[in-house]
């Protein structure tokens, strides 16, 4: 398999070059990112992989990849994931989400769709919108979309743009609703990796003011196992649901990352809600359980604990980035 890895240099998008190159070392594997503010060639040192640096928008860019390592499988992460930054530049979002999602697609076309074992398209929950902190039922793969946010529209808008590119001109294609992803590598803007690096620095962590809202969680280990099962065996133009049933509060997670690092819960400090703050993600996934056998295996207490102890021991690689982030998450309280 000749597989590009759009979003590359990311968060997911590294962790699955590096799950790749590990796990199938015969395949070739092209990270390709445009390298802004969140992506890091840093995360991929010492895999082996080849790298194109470029907009998913840029069609010829993009296809002149497709052809020169004759790529057969596209897995595309490559997004605008920030919600506080969607907030403050809500264009940038739709700019890669939608019309970037589209003109890759449009050169999967031009290419020609028939060249192609599968263009897979990373989603996210949070295009259904959001649950009731006591809903007893979790999104499936029929619930209605209902976004809430710019970014969560514009992911929402990317899935459309896929699903009518397969529809229309036979693009075979498969689209993954994955719950919140944490493990290393992953930029200091997310809420798992601010808290543990601010924490370890005994500096104050911000947790919004609906310190109950609850977010699912999956490491990006298993995210990347389901995304392989998915490319091998799941069935062209599905959708598949990718979670865990573990879901905790933005103040369990200060409390759990504040734990692993010995540190005090005076550290916690409450700051105002960002507008369309969503309350609770959780998604069915009964369905890839039930065709291709998938399932988490990094419970998130152990999980947790490993993400922590590694932002501790690789200060090297998240430091430099604190300078990059686009919005302080802390300028509300300051």
């Amino acid at each position: 398999m000749n597989i590009l890895v759009t979003g590359g240099a990311g968060f997911i998008g590294s962790n699955f070059v590096r799950w790749w190159a590990r796990e199938r070392p015969r395949d070739t594997v092209v990270a390709y990112d445009l390298l802004t503010y969140a992506g890091n060639r840093e995360s991929l040192v010492g895999v082996p992989h080849e790298f194109v640096q470029g907009d998913i928008g840029d069609i010829d860019v993009a296809m002149n990849a497709m052809r020169e390592y004759e790529i057969d499988t596209i897995v595309n992460f490559a997004a605008e994931s920030h919600n506080s930054y969607a907030i403050t530049n809500p264009g940038v979002f739709f700019q890669t989400n939608v019309v970037g999602t589209q003109r890759l697609c449009e050169a999967v076309r031009r290419i020609g769709v028939d060249k192609f074992h599968r263009f897979h398209h990373v989603s996210t929950c949070e295009v259904y919108g959001d649950l009731d902190l006591d809903a007893t039922e979790p999104f499936n793969e029929s619930s209605p979309y209902a976004p809430r946010t710019p970014y969560n529209a514009s992911k929402a808008g990317g899935d459309h743009a896929v699903r009518a590119y397969s529809e229309t001109f036979g693009l075979p294609i498969s689209i993954t609703n994955c719950a919140n992803n944490y493990g290393p590598f992953q930029f200091p803007e997310k809420v798992i990796p601010l808290f543990a690096t601010r924490a370890i620095d005994d500096l104050d962590i911000p947790l919004y003011a609906s310190t109950q809202n609850r977010r699912e969680w999956i490491h990006a280990d298993d995210h990347c196992r389901a995304i392989a099962m998915i490319l091998d065996n799941g069935r062209v133009g599905e959708t598949y649901h990718v979670g865990t049933g573990e879901e905790r509060s933005i103040e369990e997670i200060a409390d759990a990352v504040l734990a692993a690092l010995g540190k005090p819960a005076s550290l916690k400090k409450i700051v105002p809600d960002r507008p369309g703050h969503d309350r609770r993600y959780l998604l069915d996934h009964s369905k890839i359980k039930a065709e291709l056998g998938w399932e988490p295996l990094v419970g998130f207490k152990d999980g947790l604990g490993e993400t922590v102890q590694w932002y501790e021991a690789n200060r090297e690689w998240w430091e430099p980035l604190k300078e990059r982030a686009p919005v302080d998450e802390t300028a509300a309280w300051k």
